[in-house]
């Protein structure tokens, strides 16, 4: 059975852009295909939740090759897209500009598709930020539906 949402979906006004792509990548340090959030709606420093999503292009650099005739938005990518939010987060709420490394990834399930023209609504909750390390719950929605949860696990390098 799916987790409960970090936070209710229909509280989120996904009209009101709080942080867009450069934003978002002023932080963090991804570049070009792996730049996979396309902008952050909500952020609570208080409740540690974050929002943001990605929407799902059919000029994807991964369409030719996963599953041609039928592309799924491969599952790596959706704990790639995981660990931005909530890397950007963490960066956000330390006020560093050190490089937070992707040390582990735990309780990963997917439990739906993603596909061409979907927008994957990526939820984080910090759990713990310390000086060496730093952890968050994630979840991915499709149009209401959980497709993926997991935890992220990041080091200050």
């Amino acid at each position: 059975m799916p987790a409960k949402p970090f936070i209710d979906l229909s509280t989120i006004d996904f009209d009101n852009l709080i942080v867009d792509r450069d934003g978002i990548y002023a932080l963090n340090p991804h570049r070009h295909e792996f730049m996979l959030l396309d902008g952050i709606v909500h952020m609570s420093p208080e409740k540690k939740v974050i929002v943001g999503y990605r929407d799902v292009k059919e000029d994807e650099f991964w369409i030719r090759g996963h599953i041609p005739g039928r592309p799924l938005f491969p599952g790596v990518l959706m704990i790639e897209a995981a660990a931005q939010l909530v890397s950007y987060f963490a960066l956000r709420l330390q006020d560093r500009t050190d490089f937070l490394g992707f040390a582990g990834v735990t309780d990963v399930k997917f439990r739906g598709t993603v596909t061409v023209g979907d927008r994957l609504v990526m939820l984080g909750k910090m759990l713990e930020l310390r000086d060496r390390r730093c952890v968050g719950d994630t979840q991915g929605y499709v149009n209401g539906q959980q497709v993926y949860q997991g935890r992220i696990i990041g080091m200050w390098l």
